[in-house]
């Protein structure tokens, strides 16, 4: 592995936004033919880190090279320019346009001075094919297709730029197993052709299986670069978090409660009957009582989310009924929902929760706000207590309302958005990956909030593309294959092999 001229090297880097530090005196190095793992807590300054390397965030202080050459992006054009290509947490394309567009967006081959289409067609069908996704359609909308393929397309075309530098952030965090395996195979590839590649992932097992180096922020300081042979897991989760060993040990531990009765006499808080909407889900018999988590455990695009939506009303149901503690009730809309006190928060923070250009308090508040109507405003005092509440509460880091929350982490930005429903004293709450991407640390803070909630009688619905914590959290499991409920599973002394042999044979 050369170590004599880094192809990107980053020295004492400082990035402040109103009351945040994000980074103070970060030194970063980057090699050719590797795999640099970026480590750290939501909060340790990662995704700042990326942005200034990008072009996206201008820096205080500090230097960047590129080959030995000094660098001061202004733009994501300029990164561009000098080979840094960079594929998001949250998938940055053009849903409106097709695959093909979004994959050579910019760089469309011309002929007599207009777009060649069958070039683009042809050149796009090269790229899905070197990474064996040749199944899918060049043609087809970016939008028909799932968050785990249009993240793959947005891989398909950093890699169609043939960078020095390809920045992955949290590539892995929409996709299944299959496809992480194809995408290692990509990035291996990648490797041996010389490429640089900044991996950013919570997956400590996936980390640990591609990256050949890695460097560890922690609150938006340097922690130390290590070669990843070199780390242990448990001395890489202690220097993340800033914690000894022993303080570690708890953070595999749900903490006990009892769980909830579900017997004779007890009615449940939301009972589903052959519930279904076309070309979406069908026949789903689902019950959820008090102080009870039922997690829905499926392979990607098994069907979970749609079920979740049908019940928060966001998708309309178009056959089979549902009852609210024991009465009949047609959830028309999301706002029937949150009327009926039942609180989603949705996959997609970016798309369907957070408002980005509002701060923490905005927010949070705002589930609140509307469900009293914008005439009955809330009083400042009052907006105040609460969020001074929840950020206490749920560790939000920085503890600073006026913040916009588009410049928090995404584990911070999704502690927001479960804070908002929080504060509107919900019977019901729908969880769909409420910790994907999002660091060990607070990963265990929602699992004990999930905890606490059900411990106090909030019915939840869990879901999660990660059986050990579906498992963890739940007292019952609903196993979901091909957009069908196909069994239910008390979750007792149940390990992942047994879930894994339901989904396999579809029943139990």
């Amino acid at each position: 592995m050369n170590e004599i001229v880094p192809v990107v090297e980053m020295t004492d880097i400082a990035i402040g936004f109103p009351g945040v530090k994000a980074l103070d005196g970060v030194d970063f190095r980057l090699f050719q033919g590797e795999v640099h793992a970026l480590m750290g807590e939501n909060g340790a300054g990662k995704s700042t880190l990326i942005k200034a390397l990008t072009g996206v965030y201008a820096i205080d202080s500090g230097t960047i090279t590129v080959l030995g050459e000094p660098k001061r992006f202004s733009t994501p054009g300029e990164s561009q320019a000098a080979g840094i290509s960079t594929v998001y947490q949250e998938v940055n394309l053009c849903p409106n346009l097709t695959v093909e567009e979004n994959v050579l967006l910019g760089r469309e081959p011309r002929r007599r001075g207009s777009i060649d289409w069958k070039g683009v067609r042809t050149r796009t069908r090269e790229v899905l094919a070197e990474l064996q996704l040749d199944h899918i359609d060049p043609g087809s909308l970016l939008s028909t297709h799932s968050i785990a393929v249009q993240q793959l397309i947005a891989i398909a075309r950093s890699v169609e730029i043939n960078a020095k530098v390809l920045i992955l952030d949290e590539p892995t965090s929409s996709l299944d197993a299959d496809e992480v395996r194809q995408l290692f195979r990509v990035i291996r590839d990648l490797r041996n052709r010389r490429v640089a590649i900044l991996f950013v992932s919570h997956f400590l097992e996936q980390v640990y299986e591609i990256s050949d180096r890695m460097t560890v922020l922690r609150n938006g300081k340097l922690v130390g670069e290590y070669l990843t042979r070199d780390l242990s897991r448990m001395s890489l989760i202690s220097k993340m978090i800033g914690k000894d060993m022993e303080a570690l040990a708890e953070l595999d531990q749900a903490p006990a409660r009892t769980r909830a009765s579900n017997g004779a006499g007890v009615t449940p808080f939301i009972e589903a009957k052959g519930l279904g909407r076309k070309g979406s889900v069908s026949n789903v018999d689902l019950s959820i009582y008090p102080g009870e988590v039922v997690g829905l455990a499926g392979l990607l695009g098994a069907g979970r989310t749609e079920i979740a939506r049908l019940f928060f009303g966001a998708d309309k149901a178009d056959e089979g009924s549902i009852k609210i503690k024991g009465a009949g009730q047609r959830i028309r809309s999301p706002r029937t929902a949150i009327d009926k006190h039942i609180g989603f928060c949705s996959e997609d923070r970016k798309e369907e929760g957070l408002i980005g250009e509002l701060t923490v308090r905005d927010n949070l508040v705002l589930v609140m706000q509307a469900s009293k109507g914008w005439a009955r405003r809330i009083p400042r005092r009052v907006q105040d207590e609460l969020v001074a509440e929840y950020i206490e509460a749920l560790d939000i880091r920085p503890a600073n309302p006026d913040a916009l929350i588009k410049n928090l982490s995404g584990g911070n930005q999704q502690k927001v958005l479960l804070a908002r429903w929080l504060v509107t004293h919900p019977e019901l709450l729908i969880l769909d990956e409420p910790t994907r991407g999002i660091d060990i640390g607070a990963k265990t803070q929602i699992q004990k909030l999930v905890n606490k909630l059900a411990a106090d009688g909030m019915s939840i619905l869990f879901i999660s593309s990660e059986l050990e914590e579906v498992l963890r959290v739940s007292d019952r499991v609903a196993v979901i294959k091909d957009r069908a409920l196909v069994a239910e599973i008390n979750n007792d002394d149940v390990s992942v092999e047994d879930v894994m042999t339901v989904i396999a044979g579809g029943a139990q």
